[in-house]
């Protein structure tokens, strides 16, 4: 009769910590709209280049800067994290009657919802333009990139909580994985003509799958490989980042 309990507590623990961590994101919108002056100067001043070698190419480009939000909107979470630590806000929920494992859970759920949100933004901001997605497919879109946001999210969570002691190295191993794994997912330039061990690293990048699918998604091509792999990507990610983030936790406070 105890693990029903456990299960509940757990889920109801996570919702908590979530809707605490989406306070200051609701009371304080204007770090959503922040969040998109990036992809929204790559959209302005990129997208018409592209748009000039090949006709219109927003069904191209748009998807991929989606995924630059998840990207870029998520790899920084852990920054959050560690201004609880050097605060003690972090200590003082450890000590509550919280389920331990909904401190990482809660904060990784917080990602989703904000990452969702910018999206259907530029979603809209790019229909005047000529941007017209599939219904369904940027509906499944939108989920893909929120399953990708929570694992970013959670490994963000889970370095941050492995380099608590050394603040720097956070952003040392944010910056050097960053523009490599956007460079090399496609985002911005067809891959095709690259060299063999760049396409090589592409297809070993999550990102390249997650990209290639939010394409066919919003192109209304629903059933194809590359959504198939990019959902299996994203999920992958997301349970890796989830195991890393819990283990890194348990470690860190026994």
């Amino acid at each position: 009769m105890s693990t029903p309990s456990v299960r509940r507590n757990l889920f109801s623990d996570t919702l908590l910590v979530a809707s605490r961590e989406l306070k200051p994101v609701v009371s304080d919108p204007f770090s959503l709209v922040f969040g998109l002056v990036q992809p929204l100067f790559f959209l302005v001043l990129f997208g018409p280049l592209l748009e000039a070698e090949a006709g219109s190419s927003w069904a191209w480009f748009v998807p991929g800067v989606l995924v630059m939000i998840s990207l870029f909107g998520t790899a920084g979470a852990g920054s959050n994290l560690q201004m609880d630590l050097m605060n003690g806000t972090h200590e003082r929920l450890l000590v509550t009657p919280l389920a331990r494992p909904a401190l990482f859970l809660g904060k990784s759920l917080k990602e989703f919802t904000p990452l969702i949100a910018q999206a259907a933004v530029i979603i809209l901001v790019m229909l005047p333009f000529g941007f017209r997605p599939h219904p369904i497919g940027a509906l499944l879109g939108l989920l893909l990139l929120g399953i990708l946001g929570l694992g970013i999210g959670s490994l963000s969570y889970a370095l941050a909580l492995a380099v608590r002691d050394q603040d720097w190295l956070f952003w040392t191993v944010h910056q050097t994985l960053l523009f490599p794994l956007m460079i090399l997912s496609g985002i911005l330039l067809p891959l095709a003509a690259a060299p063999t061990w760049m396409r090589a690293l592409s297809t070993a990048n999550p990102l390249t799958h997650v990209v290639n699918a939010e394409r066919d998604l919003f192109a209304g091509h629903l059933a194809t490989a590359d959504v198939g792999w990019g959902f299996l990507a994203a999920l992958l990610t997301a349970g890796l980042g989830i195991l890393v983030g819990l283990r890194t936790l348990t470690s860190s406070t026994r």
